[in-house]
Parts: C-alpha cells; sequence; structure tokens
C-alpha cells in the first residue's frame, strides 16, 4: 500500500486519509474512495493535493481483512455462541449470543497480534462471564489496507481461538450451616440466587442444618440440584474442617481447598456422586465479585475447576477488597 499526498487530479481509485471539508458545509470522510464526483469536489474547495492510500494488488482493504480475521477466530459461529458483527472501518466485533463465559486461547491472541503491527485483536479476558449481546473481542485493522501475506499468517495463528461455553447445568441447592442458631440465612440464599440467576440456573429451596457433619452429609445426601453449594457459618479453615468431612461421610470426595483469589480464599471443591461440590468462602454472602464466582460460573459451563485449574488463578487474583469483610488486609492505624 503505497502512502502519502498525490495530485487531486491523480486521486480516482485512492482512499481518502483524512476527513477533508468542503465548500458549502459538507466534508468528505477519511475512507473514502474516491470518485471523479469526489475530485471535482476537492478542485472546487480549492485542493490541489489529498493525503491517500492507494492499494496495491497485494492488499486486502481494511474492512474485508477484518472480517476474514473474524472469521477466522471463529469459523462456526453457531458451535461457537459467538455473533461476527461487521462495524466498517475495519472493525468486526464478537459477541456473545447468550449467558457463558468466555474461552480465550491467549497463545493464539499474542500470535495474531504478532503478525504485523496493523492487526489488532482484543479481548475480555480469559474465562470472564458474559452476558447476550456483550463484547467477546474486537477485531480492528488500524491501517486501510493490509498485505495478504500478513493477513493469511493472521488468521493461519487465529484458527478458532475463541468462543463462548454456555451453561450446561441448570439448577443448583445451597445448604448453610448455624452456629448456635445464628445467622442470616436469607442474606446468602439472595446472594447466591442473584449470582446463579445470571446463567440461568435456578436455586432449590433454602436449606439450613446444624454446623455439624452429621447433619451437612445427610442435608447433602438428600440434595438434588446438579450443583451443590455449602455455606457455612463457621468459616472452613482446614481441609479436614467441618463441611469436607461431611462431603467425605455422604459419600463425596474433597479435590482441592484453598485458592489464591482474595476475597475468597477460603473455599474448597469436589463431587459427590458425579456432581460438583463447592464449599464457598464466607464473602459469597456478599454481591460482590470474589473467587466463589469464577469456580462457579466455570462449573456451570462444564468446565473443569479441579487443583490444576485453581491454582493458576492467583494473577489477576487480587480483586477489590469488601468494605464489610471482619478481617481486611491491612488496618489503617494513626498515631
Amino acid at each position: 500500500m503505497q502512502f502519502g499526498p498525490v495530485p487531486v487530479t491523480e486521486a480516482e481509485g485512492t482512499v481518502l486519509a483524512h476527513s477533508v471539508p468542503l465548500t458549502g458545509g459538507k466534508r468528505l470522510r477519511k475512507g473514502k474512495r474516491l470518485d471523479p464526483g469526489d475530485q471535482a469536489a476537492l478542485k472546487a474547495a480549492g485542493l490541489d493535493t489529498v493525503i491517500v492510500a492507494r492499494l496495491e494488488s497485494e492488499d486486502i482493504d481494511e474492512d474485508s481483512a477484518a472480517l476474514r480475521l473474524a472469521n477466522a477466530l471463529v469459523p462456526d459461529p453457531v458451535r461457537a455462541g459467538l455473533r461476527l458483527q461487521q462495524v466498517g472501518t475495519g472493525r468486526v466485533n464478537l459477541l456473545a449470543e447468550g449467558p457463558g463465559v468466555a474461552r480465550i486461547s491467549a497463545e493464539q491472541v499474542h500470535a495474531v497480534n504478532a503478525c504485523n503491527p496493523a492487526i489488532t485483536l482484543a479481548t475480555v479476558p480469559e474465562w470472564t462471564r458474559m452476558e447476550a449481546g456483550g463484547m467477546v473481542a474486537t477485531v480492528k485493522i488500524i491501517t486501510y489496507a493490509l498485505p495478504a501475506d500478513a493477513l493469511d499468517s493472521a488468521c493461519a495463528a487465529a484458527n478458532d481461538a475463541l468462543s463462548l461455553c454456555a451453561p450446561v447445568l441448570g439448577t443448583a441447592d445451597l445448604i448453610q450451616t448455624t452456629v448456635g442458631g445464628k445467622l442470616d440465612s436469607a442474606k446468602g440464599q439472595r446472594a447466591i440466587a442473584a449470582r446463579l440467576d445470571r446463567l440461568g440456573v435456578t436455586l432449590g429451596a433454602p436449606c439450613v442444618v446444624a454446623h455439624e457433619e452429621r447433619a451437612l452429609a445427610e442435608a447433602l445426601a438428600q440434595a438434588q440440584g446438579e450443583l451443590l453449594l455449602i455455606l457455612t457459618g463457621s468459616a472452613t479453615s482446614d481441609s479436614r474442617d467441618v463441611a469436607p468431612n461431611a462431603l467425605r461421610r455422604a459419600g463425596g470426595v474433597v479435590d482441592h481447598f484453598g485458592m489464591p483469589v482474595d476475597p475468597g480464599n477460603l473455599l474448597f471443591v469436589g463431587q459427590l456422586h458425579g456432581r460438583p461440590v463447592v464449599g464457598l468462602p464466607g464473602c459469597a454472602r456478599s454481591p460482590a465479585l470474589n473467587g466463589a464466582d469464577w469456580v462457579m460460573e466455570r462449573l456451570i459451563c462444564g468446565l473443569d475447576v479441579g487443583s490444576a485449574e485453581i491454582v493458576r488463578m492467583g494473577v489477576g487474583g487480587l480483586l477489590k477488597e469488601m468494605p464489610s469483610r471482619p478481617r481486611p488486609r491491612s488496618l489503617n492505624t494513626t498515631r
């Protein structure tokens, strides 16, 4: 692609690089492919030269390049759960067709962006929860054209790099435990129900039992939800504490205790007869984002969440502090 000033008389078929005001308050917009009428208007405005881009035989125009790259990223939009929205000016947005979490192949995204400085692909963070219509990624070609070989390389790197993991679980049960009969169970029920509703999951009727192994194990054994959640009246501080042991007593297994996400450290995950079980941290009673959100969202969307996945959540895992937290990260002191 050639770029720079040319005489107006030689500008037919080129792409206008910058908007130009004309007589009568009119304007030629940048990105317009100039025709003889445009040349006449530029001459009438007193211009002898104009800055343009002239595509060469091996060049792909910005809109065609952006659409081709978007199609490489999502070769089967229906299967991927994404919709392509061509905006023009070298941009195509990729939108979620429904709720779910975004699957982003980070290494492929890096490879696409390394192909040519004019090729840009921006995405949400990996495994971000999406709502219907939410933007998962945007492709933007920042020059008026691309060399075909650069676009070929980007499309090869992009192959099937993005998709939406839709919910596969539809029901959940929350079991809460109470210590000494003191518990605002309605608060926890509301907070968890709101989280699940965003992904179309129905929460079962409230279930509150004493904070002891036998009672909790019996409640787990009777629960019918596809996802089982435990929110204890006293924080789980060890993998041998009441809630993990109750899961084992009910015939389940504990896969991992603790997570490098704050708030949310005191979480555990396990299974009971093939159904995922999450021991929620106390901060799950708040609607604010915490580590439990990441775990529940992925499980609901059919993704594996075990030790290998949880230990990789530390980067980006320092979340916003909750004002209501009983033991904040740091204490302000005055002298």
